[in-house]
């Protein structure tokens, strides 16, 4: 499901208009990215947590000739 079936799917069960739907949705990805650029943890109960980690780089390799990179 992306966005626009998220926002469809809203709508239908709702009743509320599509634009409504679309900006309630919009400001709480916002939110939620915005917590996470910060660092942060967001949690919600019985649906999930979202949480920025950072990875340490590695090497990788060219499948055709095997060359490090």
């Amino acid at each position: 499901m992306n966005k626009t079936e998220l926002v469809s799917a809203v709508v239908e069960k709702t009743g509320f208009s599509k634009k409504e739907v679309a900006s309630v949705i919009d400001t709480t990805l916002d939110e939620i990215t915005s917590v996470l650029k910060e660092g942060g943890q967001v949690k919600i109960a019985g649906f999930g947590g979202f949480e920025s980690a950072t990875r340490a780089a590695r090497k990788g390799r060219n499948p055709s000739t095997g060359e490090e990179i």
